[in-house]
């Protein structure tokens, strides 16, 4: 069994618990809440940003020219792909793209993104690897879910959300980062692969949170900050 099949089957329950998420479960059920979907997006935006310089840092730490080309193509790939399904999500509730960008991180999303900068900054290439890949291996299973569980067609109104995430392109970047993965998995100590598995087990914990920090509307509590009398 592969590196990265052991991490799958140790973390199927929380794989299995983001499939029964009902923001998840909603897209397939054509059920979501506008306002979960705009909380979505406003976080989902600065993640992806966010997203973008972790791989540009995993760049940075690349020895190899395939690496390198391969974190650069997936910063190319978010920076002008992954807002199709976003755009999906705002001409559902009938919001411009524009007026969802630029809002403040919520607790949950703004956790994330320290968590995978953390890995980033202090770990290994693998390291980074492990707390960057659940994000989108759970995307392209959530794509597999829906397709099987509820067919849709293209008249389904989250269809180009649904068909991005279970496309074949899709599916060959999780498996190209799984790929290297487990070729630096074969090299490393125990205490190493630990560190990984923390790491993939902790973003997986927070993709599940994140779905739940958009559904909820999750804020901060008392955000106003009053400066001055």
């Amino acid at each position: 069994m592969s590196f990265t099949q052991q991490l799958r089957d140790e973390n199927q329950d929380i794989f299995q618990a983001i499939f029964n998420h009902p923001f998840v479960d909603g897209i397939g059920k054509k059920d979501v809440p506008n306002e979960s979907i705009a909380h979505y997006i406003k976080a989902d935006f600065e993640y992806l940003n966010a997203f973008m310089r972790i791989y540009g840092i995993a760049l940075s730490k690349s020895n190899k020219r395939e690496d390198i080309r391969f974190f650069g193509e997936q910063i190319q790939f978010v920076l002008n792909s992954e807002s199709h399904p976003h755009h999906n999500f705002c001409d559902y509730i009938g919001v411009g793209y524009e007026e969802l960008q630029g809002h403040p991180l919520p607790p949950t999303a703004d956790h994330y993104i320290k968590h995978m900068m953390y890995h980033a900054q202090i770990g290994s290439l693998a390291e980074t690897i492990g707390a960057l890949l659940p994000c989108p291996w759970t995307y392209l299973e959530i794509g597999y879910a829906l397709m099987n569980k509820y067919k849709p067609e293209k008249d389904h109104p989250f269809y180009p959300w649904i068909s991005f995430y279970a496309d074949e392109r899709f599916g060959k970047i999780v498996m190209e980062m799984r790929n290297r993965l487990d070729e630096f998995a074969e090299n490393t100590s125990r205490d190493e692969q630990k560190k990984i598995k923390e790491a993939f087990r902790k973003s997986c914990q927070l993709e599940l949170a994140f779905w739940e920090m958009a559904y909820t509307c999750e804020d901060w509590p008392m955000k106003e900050l009053v400066i001055g009398r």
